[in-house]
């Protein structure tokens, strides 16, 4: 399979990436931020079969050409794409700044949403999208002081999920979205310090490999909840 996962720098989409590459036949390409994280990744895959491009999704729009071209010239299908990238600031919403709530939806909203764009001509059916949501914007979950426009972001990403479900079915393209609880990761341990986590990174991304390779084989347009502990 040919694989997109972006936010692979850290945590649970760079454990997602090991996971995915303990398959030979998987080809993968990993985005994110840091590069030095993503070589180092790359050089750790004893099958050869990651490699990575240097991509900021929150500044996605301004760079549209350039990562397009990247991946076309990499890929001329594309199975999986996994949007695993997030962004938070914690701080109470009348203390945001305009530029951190911005920072928060591009990277957490608009960034996947032009990914998804730019991916989906590469598609056809039985390729599947895969939005990794949060708890946080998960409809009637808890919520967090603190929180109010990264939970916005998320829950924004999972309805877009709903939406393209009903979009693309007709070319045989699946939707699915999993909204995440706690994890131990460094994103939860600044929204939540002090708490511990009942899951690894590693142990999470067990479960959304297998969920990017088989779930759509039972679900579409589905925002599912993956908890087992509040938050």
């Amino acid at each position: 399979m040919n694989i997109i996962i972006n936010g692979a720098s850290r945590g649970i989409g760079r454990e997602t990436a090991k996971y995915l590459a303990n398959y030979r036949d998987n080809q993968i390409l990993v985005t994110g931020r840091d590069e030095s994280a993503l070589k180092e990744l790359e050089n750790e895959c004893i099958n050869e079969n990651i490699s990575y491009l240097k991509m900021d999704l929150s500044m996605l729009e301004k760079e549209m050409e350039i990562v397009k071209d990247q991946i076309y010239n990499r890929f001329s299908r594309i199975d999986i794409l996994i949007n695993m990238a997030g962004a938070i600031v914690v701080k109470d919403f009348m203390k945001l700044t305009s530029q951190e709530e911005r920072y928060m939806m591009e990277t957490n909203f608009f960034g996947p949403a032009g990914l998804i764009r730019l991916v989906v001509p590469l598609m056809s059916k039985g390729s599947h999208i895969l939005n990794i949501s949060s708890m946080g914007g998960f409809q009637g979950s808890s919520k967090y002081k603190g929180l109010s426009v990264y939970s916005a972001s998320k829950s924004a990403l999972a309805c877009l999920s709903e939406c393209l479900a009903a979009e693309l079915s007709p070319g045989g393209i699946s939707v699915n979205c999993l909204a995440l609880g706690s994890v131990q990761t460094e994103m939860f341990e600044a929204a939540f310090p002090g708490f511990k986590a009942p899951l690894t990174p590693s142990e999470m991304a067990e479960f959304i490999s297998y969920f990017a390779v088989n779930g759509n084989r039972f679900f579409n347009g589905k925002v599912l909840p993956v908890a087992v502990t509040n938050p």
